[in-house]
């Protein structure tokens, strides 16, 4: 775990905080190769599209965290953000600067799609390098032991304490485990997103296939690496609230998809009905 990259006067810069600033210049970067691709806006659009994305996204990533773990305190704290809060209340953002704008409401929201899931893959990294977020023990090569980790450090008392985590009872308490690097995980995962995002970009993809398309690939890649996170919140035996909370968006994106397809079919067979 690194704590602290560099401080301007008392404040402290972590490896998180670098991340958050890397990643919301390459996804205004991305973003605004995107509103010009489709030809739905200008540089000024993409900025403020990010802004309202950042701003949103991070209120609605504390607002859960505090709700989910009944900790108002966390609102003024610098840690503790929930991927679906941000993307939530940074969605319904979004949409409310595109209609002030007077921007296409579906293609922003498909060169957005993209851009989240770039965003989140470089903020993954950020995550790896203060230690949080990351999964149960592993016996893999590539298993990682954060000493200084988040919540607290990977050793074998703390794991088997917070996560229930099946370790043998001849280890010792104070033993640091590897465990599974899940924040890389999802960083390999959604760099692969990203990239099948900009492929439909750019080939101008029917409008919408973007973002059903990204969003349900970054919701089933949640509820896999959910499986090998270290996590306090499971229901129904193996399953975590992030899980359940995926399930419901892919229902909620199925849905869209269908209603899309039946939309689609009825345009065309309009012309013959006449």
């Amino acid at each position: 775990m690194i704590e602290e990259l560099f401080r301007i006067g008392p404040v402290s810069i972590s490896p998180f905080g670098g991340l958050m600033v890397i990643a919301f210049l390459l996804s205004w970067m991305q973003l605004r190769w995107g509103v010009r691709r489709l030809e739905i806006g200008d540089e000024e659009d993409a900025s403020a599209v990010l802004l309202a994305a950042g701003i949103g996204g991070i209120a609605g990533a504390k607002i859960y965290y505090a709700i989910l773990y009944g900790d108002p305190g966390s609102l003024i704290e610098r840690s503790g953000l929930v991927w679906y809060g941000g993307l939530l209340l940074g969605t319904a953002s979004v949409l409310l600067v595109a209609r002030r704008r007077g921007l296409p409401l579906i293609p922003v929201v498909d060169v957005s799609a993209a851009t989240v899931a770039l965003g989140y893959a470089i903020g993954r990294v950020g995550c790896f390098l203060v230690g949080d977020d990351y999964g149960m023990p592993t016996e893999l090569p590539w298993g990682v032991s954060f000493p200084y980790g988040l919540p607290g450090p990977t050793t074998a008392e703390f794991l088997r304490r917070e996560y229930g985590a099946s370790i043998p009872p001849e280890v010792p308490a104070g033993e640091l485990m590897r465990v599974h690097p899940t924040q890389l995980y999802e960083t390999a995962l959604c760099l692969a997103i990203w990239g099948v995002g900009v492929w439909l970009i750019r080939r101008r993809a029917a409008t919408g296939t973007v973002a059903l398309t990204v969003l349900s690939l970054m919701a089933t890649e949640r509820f896999l690496v959910e499986f090998f996170r270290a996590k306090d919140d499971r229901l129904l035996g193996q399953f975590t609230v992030a899980q359940l909370i995926s399930v419901l968006v892919l229902v909620v994106l199925l849905a869209l998809w269908q209603w899309r397809r039946r939309r689609a079919a009825g345009a065309a067979a309009a012309p013959g009905d006449r």
